[in-house]
């Protein structure tokens, strides 16, 4: 059996690439191996209740709806309204002018840091100004020259003169978002409630361009796997076939054939890898003394990638509860940032990695008192997504992978996945959502070990690569992002959050486009 192009990975990345290379005509194998597609989208049910198991909501940054419009694709959706929110202050995003909200509720807060936080804020409404030029035009990657050639003159190429101008500013800002905000202020509370919901080392004017990021975020009706479904059936409609349970344990790029857990060899003309980094370059197999060169550069980028590491990782609450959806709309909107104490995460001390359970129990409490909650709720977005008079969440909180290791090596994780499930919902029902613990009627939760196992991404990361990695394995130049679709390995691409860092929707979608169309070149010259 044999394909033009086998993709493994049938994320956002894969669905994108799949869709373009079956719209070209070339023969496709989309192989995923999980029962379901969509990594890091998706959705799910249970008793009634509909709940996103990846992403809450889907950003669009002149990319997403673009890419739907190109590709003939039809959802429905609604605007993912984002709030945020620190003990009882409580303020939606919806605008430039939601930083000076977010202002005022710090200078509440954090009296004695006002002048500080003005500095702040006005870096804030820079970076902001600067993420507008950036999502200024629909990305022209999924764009026509023949058919929107009049988008291109009066948009496109006037929106890249502002953009050359403007990168460098955003360049300038790329140091990690703490020692950054060093620059302004010592005050360590203040530092922590700003930074503690975004990954370690984030680049600055990533982190800061949320207030503009937030703005993009639009939800589905039906929920986050109507992309998925919606892009698998186009997938299938071009003769595409999608194969679910099917993970590839080995590449041969010499007789360009894959093998998987079952045995089966498959041909492919050029192989599109869209999973976890390592996990290709682990899974390559091929005679060094025939191939000594090629043999050579890959042990060499196996020894680079060995100590890198992924990006942060989540645990996630999932809860139903008998509260009507007024109850939660009266309060916030349905994705909220929040966080119950001023006091910083940090004062919960270091990461206890070698900790007893007591020791890891006594942090545990403090830290989740302290951290930043991601809080969705789909009924909000969607009152069909709950029974009448019921209210599904997901609450999510950053949570380091080792730590989890650690818990499950010593014997109590599913006591440990209880505990932090009593901690979050009393947190909540002393702060943000009193009553809270009376109406609930069922909980479950997802660890970064559960992600890693749902996903095969190192570290259990949703993002790709960490910003800890000194360098990090990845293309991180936005004029450069062609590039990343390349390896060292003959006919083989990349594409997905492992190949260009910062990552997310866009990067996926945009890597997994660039990666299609440098297929359908090759294959068309073949």
């Amino acid at each position: 059996m044999g394909f033009d192009t086998v993709i493994v990975g049938a994320g956002a990345s894969g669905l994108t690439a799949a869709a373009y290379l079956a719209k070209y005509g070339h023969s496709v194998l989309l192989c995923e191996k999980e029962a379901y597609c969509g990594g890091l989208i998706n959705s799910f049910t249970r008793d009634g209740f509909t709940f996103d198991g990846g992403i809450r909501a889907l950003e669009d940054a002149g990319v997403f709806f673009t890419m739907l419009r190109h590709l003939g694709v039809e959802i429905e959706f609604v605007k993912n309204h984002v709030s945020m929110g620190i003990e009882d202050q409580i303020f939606n995003i919806e605008s430039e002018k939601s930083i000076d909200d977010y202002a005022n509720v710090l200078k509440k807060l954090y009296p004695d840091s006002t002048s500080e936080i003005e500095l702040i804020t006005k870096d804030l409404h820079q970076i902001s100004r600067a993420m507008d030029i950036q999502y200024g035009i629909n990305n022209p990657l999924f764009l026509d020259p023949k058919t929107d050639g009049k988008y291109f003159a009066t948009k496109v190429f006037p929106w890249l003169i502002k953009y050359a101008l403007n990168v460098g500013k955003v360049q300038a800002k790329a140091k990690p978002v703490i020692p950054y905000l060093r620059q302004f202020t010592s005050n360590q509370a203040l530092v922590d409630i700003i930074t503690q919901h975004f990954f370690a080392e984030t680049p600055a004017y990533f982190a800061l361009s949320y207030f503009r990021i937030f703005q993009e975020y639009y939800y589905p009706k039906g929920g986050t796997g109507v992309f998925v479904d919606k892009m698998s059936a186009l997938i299938k409609e071009h003769g595409g076939i999608i194969r679910t349970n099917t993970e590839i344990q080995q590449v041969d790029p010499i007789t360009k054939t894959v093998a998987t857990t079952e045995g089966e060899i498959i041909a492919y003309r050029h192989l599109l890898w869209t999973a976890d980094q390592k996990r290709l370059y682990n899974s390559i197999r091929l005679d060094s003394q025939k191939h000594p060169d090629l043999a050579a550069a890959l042990t060499e980028k196996q020894a680079f990638l060995a100590d890198k590491i992924g990006n942060d990782s989540i645990l996630s609450l999932f809860l139903t509860t008998d509260l009507d959806s007024d109850f939660f709309r009266n309060i916030a909107t349905g994705h909220v940032f929040y966080t119950p104490s001023r006091a910083g995460q940090s004062t919960a001390g270091p990461l206890p990695l070698d900790g007893s359970r007591a020791e890891i129990e006594s942090w545990l409490r403090k830290y989740l008192s302290l951290t930043t909650y991601e809080i969705s709720i789909p009924a909000l977005r969607d009152p069909n997504l709950a029974p009448p008079g019921k209210t599904g969440l997901v609450i999510s909180i950053l949570f380091d992978f080792n730590l989890t290791k650690r818990i499950a090596g010593q014997g109590w994780y599913e006591e440990f996945k209880q505990f932090a499930a009593d901690v979050i919902v009393e947190t909540l029902d002393k702060t943000l959502y009193p009553s809270l613990s009376a109406a609930l009627t069922s909980a479950f939760s997802a660890t970064p070990l559960t992600l890693q196992k749902t996903t095969g991404a190192t570290d259990g990361a949703i993002t790709g690569w960490s910003f800890r990695n000194n360098p990090v394995p990845a293309e991180y130049r936005l004029a450069r992002i062609a590039n990343s679709v390349n390896t060292i390995l003959p006919d083989v691409s990349q594409a997905g959050q492992w190949t260009y860092s910062p990552s997310g929707l866009p990067v996926s979608l945009i890597t997994g486009k660039v990666a299609a169309d440098k297929i359908h070149r090759l294959l068309g010259k073949a």
